[in-house]
């Protein structure tokens, strides 16, 4: 079997509210990415909407860790929709879809590996932030 084929490519996504910090959403990773024993290091991408691809606390995150953040559009996300474990209707109301953190990191685990994604860990919530980890195989 070859190494670097079928394998797990891990892959957060994440919403936050305006002003959330780099530390928040990284404490938030990292508690939840303990509920699958894994690490930051273990993480591939990053992903949000496109509405975010400004915001400080989450280009802070991304450039800290090393790691590509891959943002997507309202109508990019709603693909992912009949798979996401929680309808948000305020999200929707300010976003254009249902799930950012889970829709966003389906949409940039399948652009990597080019295979279909799944929810490892489905959306956790912080004050100012939430959080998804899907995986796809490579």
């Amino acid at each position: 079997m070859n190494e670097l084929r079928d394998r797990p490519l891990w892959v957060v996504g994440l919403g936050c509210q305006r002003g959330c910090s780099a530390l928040e959403l990284r404490q938030l990773m990292e508690d939840c990415l303990r509920e699958c024993q894994l690490e930051l290091k273990d993480v591939a991408a990053l992903a949000s909407i496109d509405g975010k691809s400004a915001e400080a606390g989450l280009l802070e995150l991304g450039h800290g860790l090393g790691l590509t953040i891959g943002f997507f559009s309202a109508d990019d996300l709603a693909a992912y929709e009949s798979q996401l474990s929680h309808r948000s209707d305020i999200a929707f109301e300010r976003t254009g879809c249902y799930g950012v953190a889970e829709s966003a990191a389906l949409a940039m685990a399948t652009r990597l590996t080019g295979s279909p994604a799944t929810l490892a860990i489905p959306r956790r919530k912080s004050p100012h932030g939430t959080f998804a980890l899907a995986t796809a195989i490579l």
